[in-house]
């Protein structure tokens, strides 16, 4: 990866953005985006569009989601600790002790997240798993008028803190993977196809609450309003190359190993197969996912916009799924790119994608 693209990427981990509160990260991707795409806006919804070749046929939609999981605070008690709740879905075990950036009015607040220290925790207790509820967030505040001193208010959003670690041989290590590299790999689609423009009308979209878009997200209302004949969603997966990761379940996917691409429900099989073609081509490794309910990705709500939307889902090998180090490999995210902006190269004005 060019230095340009990995400053970038960097810097979009970095960002803080959880769900509901992407505008930070957003304004990062746009400004990146305003270097090569033709047109780059914002919505209502909070979604961010980069579209290349306005007027072209068919209408494309790379959709990569920007969110990551974070927490609310829902109480500041008289001694001025913070209680909250998880914005989207945390395994509360790894909370514990992590350093978080609360996201306030007045500026960013550094806390630590507290418990009862192991020496105190008797019997039984030990066996259980820790709950949100017996967990809260310090931030030094002597009592409740000193947290609201800070600009800490009922609803402030915070995440995790810690920076983008490289740990050598291509891997890298953030908060935020899940699934801030699918609006960088998007974008670095367009980046592609900008030296070398297609046919069809291109927007990358950097789409908003997904870990909490239980009816869509903001990959429902831009879906409606770009109208596209075609659609692929980029976003994460199971690695399943450590440890206690079960292959007879979630495939066999490494780091390393190139894009995963999704087959069942929300994929379009013909969508499926030309991906499959164009990385045989240009010799992209990859491999293949049973998705045969639904994708818990922005597709689910994509693929039944307005008349329907032939989509496909391609993944980025992840360990660590939601917790404070994801890990990932940059070489996936260049081929990741690679793969959609061959994609979109390839498409014709007649293709329609239904299967006959």
């Amino acid at each position: 990866m060019d230095a340009e693209s990995l400053d970038f990427l960097k810097r979009l981990l970095d960002t803080p953005g959880p769900s509901g509160f992407e505008a930070a990260p957003a304004r990062v991707w746009r400004a990146e985006a305003e270097k090569l795409a033709d047109r780059v806006e914002v919505d209502v919804s909070g979604n961010s569009l980069a579209v290349l070749n306005e007027g072209g046929t068919p209408r494309v939609m790379l959709a990569g989601h920007i969110d990551e999981i974070g927490l609310m605070v829902t109480h500041i008690d008289e001694e001025g600790f913070l209680y909250f709740d998880g914005i989207g879905g945390w395994d509360p075990q790894v909370l514990v002790g992590q350093r978080v950036r609360l996201l306030t009015k007045s500026g960013e607040v550094v806390g630590v997240i507290g418990r009862k220290p192991i020496h105190l925790i008797k019997g039984d207790e030990k066996e259980k798993a820790v709950k949100l509820k017996d967990l809260w967030i310090d931030v030094g505040a002597s009592g409740r008028e000193a947290a609201v001193a800070k600009g800490i208010r009922v609803g402030d959003p915070a995440v995790l803190e810690g920076p983008v670690v490289e740990l050598g041989d291509g891997l890298i290590v953030s908060r935020s993977i899940d699934n801030r590299v699918g609006a960088f790999v998007v974008l670095e689609a367009l980046r592609l196809l900008a030296k070398d423009r297609p046919r069809a009308c291109v927007a990358a979209v950097a789409t908003a609450q997904e870990e909490i878009g239980y009816s869509g997200g903001g990959a429902r209302a831009s879906a409606f309003r770009l109208d596209p004949q075609v659609a692929l969603v980029v976003d994460v997966t199971f690695a399943t190359d450590s440890p206690g990761m079960e292959k007879k379940e979630l495939g066999e996917h490494k780091l390393g190993g190139g894009p995963v691409l999704t087959r069942g429900s929300a994929a379009n099989p013909l969508v499926f197969e030309r991906l499959v073609a164009v990385a045989e081509r240009e010799g992209i490794p990859y491999s293949i996912t049973a998705s045969p309910r639904y994708t818990a990705t922005d597709a689910d709500a994509i693929y039944l916009s307005r008349a329907g939307v032939a989509t496909g889902i391609i993944s980025i090998p992840n360990r660590y799924m939601h917790s404070p180090n994801e890990m990932v490999s940059v070489r996936d995210l260049e081929q990741a790119a690679r793969l959609v902006a061959g994609f979109v190269r390839d498409l014709e004005t007649v293709d329609d994608f239904v299967a006959r």
